[in-house]
């Protein structure tokens, strides 16, 4: 690397690129063939020169503390089993000119368009394969290829709607496709997250150079979506496989960002032909139906019988053309790793034209003479299953490069491609070109492959304007791979001048339509009600909790009555109190958690970052804290966070359905725990201080003191905890708002007449409100918590089957 060409960079006093050595015989993104920065990356490198390494890292620092406080991350599989990692980030961009990034989208445009065509003659007339251009058996053979869905016409007259390529440029400095994406593409929501990291740390650089945003892409295929869904009177919704999916925090965000429901398999039912979601008001149709999961498990009624994530009849729902899948059932047969060899002819066939940008050379070893050219040239080859959806570097455990085999693997290699040539391609060895990462203060180069997003809209295909790369954490390609450490990184394409700031906001003139409160999914309302009761459930136990410790650091003695009968109060509940923070708290919180996680796509950002920060502190309280004081100042904590996590709901929750089953699940919760702990302080045999704690627990002592300055005994415990409708924590006060939440609900086949769940809370609330004190014995306490636990069975009845 010619250093003395660095010279107008040099005199900084914080030099990134003094120590930058590009790989020999790769292109690299930053720096030419001389050494010096690229024009599009000049301006960049300098303005972080400017910024001096201090600053650097801490601008970093803010990026990876966005992505930990916005919970993004994707889930690994390793030999330990599925585990959420944190969004690996790499903080530099990428940066590509305008005018290439021009030529890049022509070139995938006419690829989309292409595979179009493709899809729609093999699941079609099949003409490829009758003249020969497509092999019979290599289409017949890939699971990919779906034989109930052949001759059926999309509905909305495309197969294809988004995709994603796998591109990466070589030493000639052209870009070629390493892979297709037509079945489920993942990574468009991590573009969006990348680009909002990476703009935290380097805004006032992103805000000076003229970078294309990201948001108009997204608003113009939501719009395509929702167009489509008008036609048919039907919904959008976003199909996925569920939370351990690995890239399931995306479907939740793509969503939420989108504003369209997120849909699991048993979420959905075909009806009188037609694709149902079940929602709190009853089935309604979906029309538009995005798939985030791969098509042969999508109905276990024609595709894959041991698939439990799909929905069966979706694919008669389709053959009857009354839902437009995105993409079509089958389409990811053009993932084929085969089908490499064949697309310039098809190309010329279909479309009379050759491919704008070209694959990564292929052959087929079904073919006698591309088997000999692999044969023959092995030594640069990488050879892989040809019916293989992978890139090359994501499946090494099946992909052999040539050169790398000993003498015995060679000779059998060898031997299983003479022997079945068609399961086996030889493809080039990749050189990928190399992109700037930060490492220890300074840059060095790492290989990189870049992904790029293509929607298509009613004016045709368009293409997302960065995307993201992915980009070694080694020299090795495969570390590209985010399984094996891979990183991902920001793409900025820069233009000469001004760019549209676009966002995802319509335009004044556009007409708008208000999504209809009844259409929340049964299973979101389940967990918004499970949310409800667990963060009420945990309340409630760590005000046990402290109210027993505080007491435990005073007694002379760990034995008397009153902790010993707090001690068989929680037993059965599974709460353990010789551990300072039992195990049956954080299973509660857990459950917390879950449910929450069951609904991302409806929770906000913040109230995420809450739950998690509550999760953490209880799990790190687990190992830390000890019983008495120290458990006391532990529980006070844990209460200061759960009140601020309910607070946050309660403050920015939209007052829809979902908002109303949480609120549902708390009142429901916190009537329970209050008759149940009643019960067992303010009967006959509960011990000296019993009420004072009961007060305590129901955060009720100053009220209590105000509004009993002269007399003080069970009856006005009882009065204030029991009858009181003022009192926030009486159980009265909870079945007002159960009424009130209950009445509410979208009415399910009903007929104008009032819900079972509706009467029940009208004649507990009537029974309870004229009740005295004394009329509400142990016996009455403990049948009141099984009354209220029974609400919860008719809603689920009506509401959630």
């Amino acid at each position: 690397m010619a250093k003395g060409n660095h010279q107008e960079i040099r005199g900084r006093p914080h030099n990134l690129l003094e120590h930058y050595q590009p790989i020999d015989g790769v292109v690299d993104e930053m720096v030419d063939a001389s050494g010096n920065p690229r024009p599009v990356w000049k301006e960049f490198i300098e303005a972080l020169e400017d910024l001096g390494p201090e600053k650097l890292a801490q601008r970093f620092a803010r990026a990876d503390q966005y992505l930990r406080d916005a919970g993004v991350y994707y889930r690994l599989y390793d030999q330990a089993g599925a585990n959420e990692r944190e969004w690996p980030l790499a903080h530099v961009p990428l940066l590509i000119e305008e005018q290439e990034w021009a030529a890049i989208s022509a070139g995938l445009v006419q690829r989309a368009e292409l595979f179009e065509e493709t899809i729609a003659d093999i699941y079609g007339p099949n003409r490829l394969v009758e003249k020969g251009i497509l092999p019979a058996g290599l289409i017949a053979a890939s699971p990919e290829y779906l034989r109930p869905v052949v001759g059926t016409r999309p509905a909305s007259g495309h197969f294809l709607h988004f995709c994603a390529f796998e591109l990466g440029r070589g030493p000639d400095g052209r870009w070629w496709v390493l892979g297709d994406r037509t079945q489920a593409p993942s990574g468009a929501g991590f573009a969006l997250e990348n680009r909002v990291a990476t703009t935290r740390a380097l805004s006032d650089i992103y805000g000076e150079m003229h970078v294309h945003r990201l948001a108009g892409f997204f608003r113009r295929f939501r719009d395509a979506l929702n167009g489509m869904a008008k036609g048919s009177g039907g919904r959008v919704a976003i199909l996925t496989p569920g939370p351990l999916n690995e890239t399931y925090y995306e479907h939740a965000y793509i969503a939420r960002y989108l504003g369209i429901m997120l849909l699991e398999g048993e979420d959905l039912t075909v009806s009188g032909g037609r694709l149902m979601v079940r929602t709190v008001s009853g089935l309604m149709p979906v029309s538009v139906l995005w798939r985030r999961l791969d098509a042969a498990f999508a109905d276990p009624l024609e595709l894959r019988p041991d698939s439990q994530i799909g929905t069966p009849g979706l694919v008669e729902a389709i053959r009857r053309g009354a839902v437009s899948a995105v993409n079509a059932l089958g389409s990811g047969l053009m993932e084929t790793r085969a089908l490499f060899a064949f697309l310039p002819k098809i190309s010329r066939e279909l479309r009379n034209e050759e491919l704008l940008l070209p694959s990564v050379a292929t052959w087929w070893c079904g073919r006698d003479k591309d088997r000999d050219h692999v044969l023959a040239n092995l030594d640069r080859m990488v050879i892989g299953p040809a019916l293989s959806t992978r890139l090359a570097f994501e499946d090494d455990d099946c992909t052999r490069l040539g050169s790398a085999l000993v003498a015995g693997e060679r000779a059998e290699l060898i031997a299983r491609i003479e022997r079945d040539g068609g399961a086996f391609v030889g493809q080039e060895a990749v050189t990928l070109s190399t992109t700037p990462v930060h490492v220890g203060g300074r840059l060095e180069p790492r290989p990189a492959a870049l992904r790029v997003y293509l929607a298509r809209t009613p004016e045709g295909w368009t293409v997302m304007p960065g995307g993201f790369a992915r980009v070694g954490f080694s020299l090795d390609p495969t570390a590209i791979a985010m399984q094996r450490g891979g990183q991902a990184a920001d793409v900025w394409v820069v233009s000469d001048g001004p760019v549209e700031r676009e966002t995802l906001l319509p335009q004044e003139h556009d007409s708008f339509i208000r999504t209809s409160p009844g259409s929340l999914p049964s299973r979101a309302a389940e967990n918004l009600t499970w949310l409800g009761r667990y963060i009420e459930r945990s309340e409630d136990t760590v005000r046990i909790l402290r109210a027993y410790h505080v007491r435990l650091a005073e007694a002379s003695d760990p034995d008397m009555p009153l902790l010993a009968d707090i001690r068989d109060h929680l037993e059965p509940f599974g709460i353990d109190v010789a551990a300072a923070i039992p195990p049956g708290l954080i299973a509660t919180l857990d459950g917390a958690v879950y449910s929450a996680g069951q609904i991302r796509d409806r929770f906000s950002p913040d109230g995420w970052l809450a739950l998690n920060d509550l999760s953490k502190t209880i799990h790190q309280f687990a190992t830390t804290v000890a019983p008495g004081d120290d458990a006391t100042r532990a529980m006070t904590v844990i209460l200061r966070k759960l009140a601020g996590f309910s607070g946050l709901l309660h403050e920015n929750m939209y007052r829809f359905t979902g908002w109303r089953f949480l609120e549902i699940g708390r009142r429901l919760e916190r009537g329970i725990q209050i008759a149940r702990t009643l019960a067992r302080l303010t009967g006959a045999a509960a011990p000296e201080g019993a009420l004072d704690m009961m007060l305590e627990i129901g955060d009720s002592v100053m009220t209590h003191r105000r509004q009993y300055p002269v007399q003080a005994g069970r009856r006005t415990v009882i009065d204030l905890l029991v009858l009181d409708p003022l009192n926030p924590r009486s159980i009265l006060f909870q079945l007002e708002r159960l009424k009130a939440e209950i009445a509410l609900l979208p009415a399910v086949g009903s007929e104008g007449h009032m819900s079972p769940a509706a009467k029940e809370i009208l004649q507990l609330n009537t029974a309870i409100a004229i009740k005295e004190p004394s009329d509400m014995t142990a016996k009455a306490l403990d049948d009141l918590a099984t009354e209220i636990g029974g609400l919860y069975n008719s809603l689920a009845k009506a509401y959630f089957g």
